[in-house]
C-alpha cells in the first residue's frame, strides 16, 4: 500500500474514532483544546532549580502546557504550583513517579512496578502512584502516565528470550525482522510471555481495583504507556482486556508513545500505525518523538523514520499531546519539530 493511501486510511480511521473519544471525554468532564501541545519537563529539569524558570523556558518555545516528568523534584514542583495558581502555567499530565521519591538518587519511572508479581513491590508502587496522583490533582492535570511493568523472559534452564536476546537474533538475521530464523526466536519469546503474563495480569487488576476509585474521585485518568521492549506490560491485547474488564468509562486508559511504538515496529513486534488506530478509542494521551533503527528514540520529529502525516488523526482526537525529547535536543530543533507536527496534523 502506498504511503498516500496509508495516510488517507489513517485520517478516515481517526474521524470514525473521534466520536468515541469525544463521548468518553465528555463523560469524564474532560475536554482538550484543539491542537494543544505540551512538553515534558524531563527535557530541561536538570538545567533548572526553579520550576517557574523551567516552565518559562518551555512556554517560550511555543508549547502550550507542561507534562511534569519523572525527573521533576519537590522543589521544582513548588515553583510550578505558583504559576498554576496564577494561571500562567498549565499542566496537562504527570509522569509517574513524580516528584522524584526521596529515597531515589534520581527519577526512575520503574522504581517499583504496579504489575509486579511481588505483592510488596506492588504495595510500594501503589504508595508512590498515590503521591503522583496527589500532585496531578493539585495541578489540575488530566492524566497520570505509568510504566506498569514487565513480563520477564529469562530462564536458567531454557535461556533468555528477552529484548536483548531478540536484538542478538535480529543482528544474526541481518536486521531483517521478517527473516525466518528471527521469527522463530520471536515466536518462542511470545509463547513464553503469554504463559507468564496471566499472573501479573491478575495481580495488576487487584491493585487497580484499589487505585481506580481514587483516580475517579480526583477526576484524573490513569494511563498505561507502551514501552520499547518485548517484556513490556501491557501489550496491545492486554490493554484491550484491561479496558474491557474495567469498563469504557473507568479512569483507565492507554497512553501511546510514538517513539516506543516505532521501536517495536523495527523489531517486528507490531505495526506502529495499526496499533495507534486500534487503541485510539481508549487513548487519553500520546508522547511525541521520532525514532531511528533500532532503538534510537526520543529524537525531535523530522529526525527519524516516522511519517507524522500518517498520524494526522491525533490532530482531531481528544488526546493530550506531549513532546518527550531527549534532554540533549536543542531549543531551535524543538521549535522546528513543533512546527512540523502542527502542519502535519492541521485539521
Amino acid at each position: 500500500m502506498s504511503s498516500k493511501r496509508i495516510r488517507k486510511n489513517a485520517f478516515r480511521q481517526g474521524k470514525r474514532f473521534f466520536l468515541a473519544i469525544a463521548l468518553t471525554s465528555a463523560a469524564n468532564g474532560c475536554t482538550i483544546d484543539p491542537m494543544r501541545f505540551a512538553l515534558s519537563t524531563n527535557w530541561n529539569a536538570a538545567r533548572h532549580a526553579d520550576g517557574g524558570k523551567m516552565a518559562e523556558e518551555i512556554l517560550s518555545l511555543g508549547f502550550d502546557a507542561l507534562e511534569l516528568g519523572y525527573n521533576t523534584t519537590e522543589a521544582q514542583i513548588k515553583g510550578i504550583q505558583k504559576g498554576v495558581a496564577s494561571g500562567a502555567i498549565t499542566v496537562d499530565s504527570v509522569h509517574s513517579y513524580c516528584p522524584v521519591p526521596i529515597s531515589a538518587p534520581h527519577g526512575y519511572p520503574e522504581l517499583y512496578l504496579l504489575a509486579s508479581r511481588d505483592e510488596d513491590e506492588r504495595a510500594m508502587a501503589t504508595v508512590l502512584l498515590g503521591r503522583t496522583l496527589d500532585v496531578a490533582a493539585s495541578m489540575g492535570a488530566r492524566a497520570v502516565v505509568l510504566h506498569a511493568g514487565r513480563v520477564f523472559l529469562d530462564s536458567w534452564l531454557f535461556g533468555d528470550l528477552g529484548s536483548g536476546a531478540l536484538r542478538n537474533a535480529l543482528d544474526d538475521a541481518g536486521d531483517n525482522p521478517m527473516a525466518e530464523n528471527y521469527r522463530d526466536v520471536l515466536a518462542k519469546a511470545l509463547r513464553r510471555r503469554e504463559k507468564r503474563a496471566q499472573k501479573q495480569f491478575d495481580g495488576f487488576c487487584r491493585s487497580l481495583e484499589t487505585l481506580l476509585p481514587r483516580f475517579d474521585k480526583a477526576g484524573v485518568t490513569l494511563c498505561l504507556e507502551n514501552l520499547p521492549s518485548i517484556e513490556a506490560f501491557p501489550d496491545v491485547r492486554e490493554m484491550q482486556r484491561l479496558k474491557q474488564r474495567f469498563g469504557s468509562f473507568s479512569p483507565l486508559a492507554y497512553w501511546h508513545d510514538m517513539g516506543h511504538a516505532q521501536v517495536r515496529e523495527f523489531f517486528g513486534w507490531e505495526a506502529h500505525l495499526r496499533t495507534a488506530q486500534t487503541l485510539l478509542p481508549m487513548t487519553r494521551g500520546i508522547h511525541i518523538h521520532d525514532a531511528r533503527p533500532l532503538t534510537d528514540d526520543h529524537l525531535p520529529p523530522g529526525n527519524g523514520t516516522i511519517d507524522f502525516r500518517a498520524f494526522a488523526f491525533y490532530g482531531a482526537a481528544e488526546v493530550i499531546r506531549v513532546f518527550e525529547p531527549d534532554p540533549q535536543v536543542r531549543p531551535d530543533a524543538l521549535r522546528d519539530a513543533l512546527r512540523l507536527v502542527r502542519q502535519a496534523w492541521a485539521v
